[in-house]
């Protein structure tokens, strides 16, 4: 039951660290409460001292406590915290989990049969549905065709039945309802078929066991007799219908949620349950928590006052915040002539705050739609600024962490590190020590963009150290080996340098000290196919999730135009009348400096290039002349599946040179171009600067730095003798100490 590593706190301790109103949430640990908790003001923190306070009053016993949340990373938090508290052997799990844990147990016992496999590509099955109906869709219709059938799962919805349950709850399905009915029912006969299950049937299956086999239902119902549920206004019917299954006797339950953060009612998501819980438990206490830790009272307020025009059964329930901070600076409100001249614009003011002293790591520009990351990765790459997209490759399965890990094992099972013991005796130092030998240093590394990227892994595993022996004083590389594992089994990864990049609906659960909300404008906050007032409070909602994500500063931006050039006929988001009190930022006219200013000598007329992408339209595939939509297609200018004219030599020479230039700035390889660009440079083969302007993600910066090199390259210099040249460049700067035209003062 408890952390062998450090004093265990007492009952009193644990409600001593508590605020009033998180004090009361914490004793309520008989019968039901539901803790209505806006963002930012430590619900997570109340509903932990929650558990350990239960254990350590002996209401509660570890191994019949079960807590649940959506995300495996917000459950190997909780767990981490419970390990800090003294409390071990509370199960903290996803739905989906404690499901699929349950299944694979019960299910042997009861039918004498492994369950069904769980499904390793639905999308895949999505397409032979689609190709047994004798039906065509792209990818993209492919995605919105397994989110239909994830929707329908979700809202217990039979493929029968989902045309009617589409008309009755005036659902715009991506095509026609009986089409997907035909595939939703073409799909399910395919995995039963083949004796696989997905993440719904992982719900539906265990219902139905539950539901069929009482014996299975009361041990599960003696198991678990404490529940706690996180983010429960995002609890889908499904989900409800499984926990009241679970919670039938249970002595507690804690439910957590804030019904002005509900954004994901397209995934069959409903406030409904948190808004109804205190009706459905009529003896349940009701605590809200509106004390905000997090953000500044410019911020809070501005979020305040987004939610005062809200409408709707879960604006009838906001909570009106209250910022615990000192002040902060007043958010930004920045306007831009255009699409490229914004991104260019926010990637200026986040190299302002990497010079003034902010992390990378603790700055995120968040978009509406994952095509809008493009012109943000390509304007930090232009800055030489690290960025990381979220949703990319996990942490824990990189090669370098892989390794780093048996690097630790070892050390922590022959007895420590080579600081161990010593002056250096520290957790962190004694980490650092043991990875070195896969390639940490003290101090990053100046090659090229792999050898950065490492560190940066390492590194983030040496800060994780620092931060574990802060929160347990003495505890031991063995300790931090285990936490280790319990984040690796959870994907709860600690946080790599680099400036965040990721969508609103990637950010639920984050935050940062600069945030940069970016593109809003109609069309794209409220998102177009927001045809409804239900739908567009949502998208308010989704604007407030963004702005209660930053703890002190914030800047909100938008475009007029699309493209250089482009006709000026957007408008600002509705979202954000009355809160821009007509002050906005000229970034306007910034942006237009930025885009033709020091143009004069330059081979490069921005006007030409301007006027021909405003009068390109539509972008089309040069192959099959098929709409493109995905960024990385529009970038090359054809479908990926369509047949390429790549030059495969040229795009060797290409990959060689940007290696070099990587080397010599000591920045990843995609800040010189990334492999989208070279490849449509390779398919294009420019032989001027006009040609070569054209291309996608060759912006003016690129065009001055890199242009002749590229050009050199086509024609058929090598990238040797280029990289040559530019370390001989480098070197002379350096020896000259004196900054050159494109070095940062």
């Amino acid at each position: 039951m408890t952390d062998h590593h450090g004093p265990q706190p007492t009952a009193d301790e644990i409600l001593d660290a508590l605020d009033p109103e998180q004090r009361r949430v914490a004793k309520s640990v008989d019968g039901a409460v539901c803790v209505l908790a806006g963002a930012g003001t430590g619900k997570t923190r109340a509903i932990t001292h929650r558990i350990a306070y239960g254990v350590l009053t002996g209401v509660m016993q570890p191994m019949q406590t079960l807590a649940v949340t959506f995300t495996a990373r917000a459950a190997g938090e909780m767990r981490g915290r419970l390990r800090q508290l003294g409390v071990s052997g509370v199960q903290a799990r996803t739905f989906h989990a404690a499901a699929l844990r349950q299944l694979q147990f019960f299910w042997p016992r009861t039918y004498g049969v492994d369950p069904p496999r769980l499904t390793e590509s639905k999308i895949a099955l999505v397409a032979e549905a689609v190709h047994d109906c004798r039906l065509r869709a792209d990818r993209t219709e492919l995605r919105d065709l397994t989110g239909e059938i994830e929707w329908a799962k979700a809202t217990q919805t039979a493929p029968d039945d989902y045309p009617g349950q589409v008309r009755a709850t005036k659902r715009k399905p991506p095509r026609d309802a009986a089409e997907i009915a035909r595939v939703y029912a073409a799909y399910e006969k395919i995995k039963a078929g083949r004796g696989q299950m997905d993440f719904e049937d992982v719900l539906l299956l265990t219902i139905g066991l539950l539901d069929d086999r009482i014996e299975v239902r009361e041990q599960v119902q003696a198991q678990y007799r404490h529940f706690t549920v996180d983010e429960y206004q995002d609890v889908n019917p499904l989900q409800q219908r499984l926990l009241d299954l679970w919670s039938q006797q249970a002595r507690s339950l804690c439910v957590v949620g804030d019904a002005s953060q509900t954004i994901y009612s397209f995934t069959g998501a409903t406030p409904a349950f948190l808004l109804g819980f205190r009706h459905r438990h009529r003896t349940s206490e009701v605590v809200e928590l509106v004390r905000d830790y997090r953000s500044t009272p410019q911020v809070v307020r501005l979020a305040n006052r987004l939610l005062t025009h809200a409408t709707g059964e879960a604006a009838r329930h906001r909570l009106e915040l209250v910022s615990q901070r000192e002040d902060g600076p007043a958010p930004e409100f920045v306007e831009f002539a255009d699409e490229p001249a914004e991104a260019e614009g926010v990637a200026r003011r986040i190299r302002k705050l990497l010079d003034r002293g902010v992390r990378a790591a603790e700055i995120a520009v968040l978009f509406r739609t994952n095509a809008q990351s493009e012109g943000y990765e390509q304007a930090l790459a232009d800055h030489g600024i690290p960025y990381v997209l979220r949703g990319a490759e996990r942490f824990f399965e990189r090669p370098e962490v892989r390794q780093a890990a048996v690097l630790l094992r070892g050390a922590a099972r022959s007895g420590g590190g080579p600081g161990a013991g010593g002056d250096a005796g520290s957790l962190a130092a004694e980490v650092g020590a043991v990875l070195v030998a896969g390639g940490w240093s003290p101090e990053p590394p100046s090659g090229s963009g792999q050898v950065r990227e490492r560190w940066e892994s390492l590194n983030a595993i040496v800060r994780l150290a620092e931060d574990f022996a802060a929160a347990r004083p003495g505890a031991a590389l063995p300790s931090f080996v285990e936490e280790l594992a319990e984040r690796a089994n959870a994907q709860h990864a600690p946080t790599v340098d680099g400036v965040t990049l990721a969508s609103l609906h990637a950010a639920k659960g984050l935050e940062w000290d600069a945030v940069f909300l970016v593109g809003l404008t109609e069309g794209m906050m409220p998102i177009t196919y927001a045809d409804t007032d239900d739908k567009v409070e949502e998208e308010r909602r989704l604007l407030y999730v963004g702005i209660t994500r930053a703890r002190e500063h914030l800047t909100m931006s938008w475009a007029l135009a699309r493209s250089p050039g482009g006709r000026a006929g957007r408008r600002p988001s509705r979202f954000l009348d009355g809160l821009r009190g007509g002050a906005v930022s000229p970034g306007r006219a910034a942006a237009g400096r930025t885009g033709e200013g020091a143009a004069q000598g330059s081979a490069w007329h921005p006007g030409e290039s301007r006027a021909r992408r405003a009068k390109a339209g539509p972008v089309r595939c040069r192959v099959c002349g098929r709409g493109l939509a995905d960024a990385a297609e529009r970038k090359l200018g054809r479908c990926l599946e369509c047949p390429t004219d790549l030059d495969e030599a040229l795009f060797e020479r290409l990959r060689d040179w940007r290696l070099g230039q990587a080397r010599v700035l000591g920045q990843p390889a995609y800040c010189v171009f990334t492999d989208a660009t070279l490849t449509a440079i390779a398919e294009a083969e420019p032989s001027s600067v006009q040609q070569l302007a054209r291309i996608s993600g060759v912006t003016r910066t690129k065009i001055d730095k890199y242009g002749p090199d590229i050009l050199a390259i086509i024609a058929g210099s090598s990238a040797e003798d280029l990289a040559e040249a530019a370390e001989a460049l480098i070197a002379a700067r350096d020896d000259d100490a004196v900054p050159g035209p494109e070095d940062p003062v």
